[in-house]
């Protein structure tokens, strides 16, 4: 359960640090060279779920990196749109992506899909044990 709880807050603080970052760079479209980032409270246990995927991450590590980062992805988005749709039930979702070309139900967004998997994969390293995964 300690475990649990540690990998909860690595990816949870993980999450933030990268969508602090993301949306940090993504004010350089605006040409607004403040480069400030933003997440909301709501994002730390939604990022911190990211630790319920250790036992995929055990399951998958004889995967290549790409087809690992693909099924993490998938995963992810998943997470992505179970909290969105229920956080929008609620009129509390931080997040809007209605006006993004490759959106679904204004939540997730088909084309975060690299960006997912590169997180997965940050997260699999974050979460796993030392020596547990062989290096290659």
């Amino acid at each position: 359960m300690q475990k649990l709880f540690q990998n909860f807050i690595k990816c949870g603080i993980l999450g933030w640090c990268l969508e602090i970052s993301f949306t940090a760079l993504q004010s350089l479209r605006r040409r607004d060279f403040t480069l400030r980032g933003v997440t909301s409270l709501w994002m730390f246990p939604i990022y911190g779920a990211g630790c319920l995927l250790a036992p995929v991450f055990r399951a998958a590590r004889r995967l290549n990196w790409a087809a690992r980062g693909f099924l993490y992805a998938c995963l992810i988005l998943t997470g992505e749109y179970l909290s969105g749709y229920l956080l929008r039930k609620k009129d509390l979702c931080p997040w809007d992506y209605g006006k993004a070309r490759w959106n679904l139900n204004r939540v997730i967004r088909l084309d975060y899909i690299p960006c997912w998997a590169a997180t997965g994969l940050l997260m699999e390293r974050a979460t796993r044990d030392a020596g547990s995964v062989p290096r290659h």
